[in-house]
């Protein structure tokens, strides 16, 4: 199987970027999109070439760090999967595929494909956690939530941070992220204490980190590998008035 990587090169934060092409031959249709990009660096290191800089850690889908733009979408063609699960099955052979970083103010650039994304652990610092002493493992049924919340605290507990909302929202906000944190904690009884102060003190931050204001046209949830619900935006904006009122 051939390709021609289209990818995205910048040797520094501030440095000029732009797009170099890179035909590559002996892929293999299930390769992973990853083992394709190790595969063309390995082509370069034997060509005395710069390799290209990109993102990942564990290669399951369960991070978030491998995140890019493929072919003008966030992680590939397909919905509800992260770019480290795309296969080059899903390209044709011969096929040109455009790589590029995410592309948002709040996630400058430090090196080809490569984003700081440590404005999300801003955020989360502000507030992703309970203070509360939890020692060992509680008993299963000590403390009784009922199944929709549970449910509904887990579903917002999926979010892996791969930034795809932001790079996908037309105003890279960060809302989709936020609200993920803050309902997971704000649903269960050991985040009640901080609750208030939690959803004022998470939004300020990512106010603050430059993201940009939902318009609530759902490009986030299309885009997002978990398939976080925006009802979680809705639900983040409910509580921040009601934290504004009891503050």
């Amino acid at each position: 199987m051939k390709a021609t990587f289209r990818i995205w090169r910048q040797d520094t934060p501030n440095g000029q970027g732009g797009f170099k092409d890179y035909e590559v031959d002996g892929l293999n249709a299930d390769m992973s999109f990853l083992e394709a990009l190790d595969h063309l660096n390995e082509i370069l290191v034997l060509r005395n070439e710069k390799v290209v800089a990109f993102e990942y850690d564990c290669r399951e889908g369960i991070c978030g760090q491998c995140g890019v733009y493929i072919n003008g979408r966030a992680h590939g063609p397909h919905e509800n999967i992260t770019t480290c699960q795309l296969h080059m099955r899903s390209f044709e052979d011969g096929a040109t595929i455009v790589i590029e970083p995410w592309r948002a103010d709040a996630f400058p650039i430090i090196k080809d494909l490569i984003v700081d994304r440590s404005a999300f652990d801003r955020i989360i610092e502000q507030g992703g956690y309970i203070s509360a002493k939890t020692g060992t493992a509680p008993e299963a049924n000590a403390i009784p939530i009922g199944k929709e919340i549970s449910d509904r605290a887990m579903d917002a507990a999926a979010c892996i941070g791969c930034g795809a909302c932001v790079a996908t929202c037309k105003n890279a906000s960060a809302a989709l992220f936020t609200s993920a944190k803050i309902n997971h904690l704000n649903s269960l009884p050991q985040g009640q204490p901080e609750a208030h102060k939690r959803v004022l003190e998470m939004t300020a931050q990512m106010e603050k980190e430059g993201f940009g204001h939902c318009t609530f046209t759902g490009a986030c949830e299309v885009e997002c590998p978990e398939g976080i619900s925006i009802v979680n935006i809705a639900e983040m904006n409910a509580r921040y008035l009601k934290a504004k009122l009891f503050s």
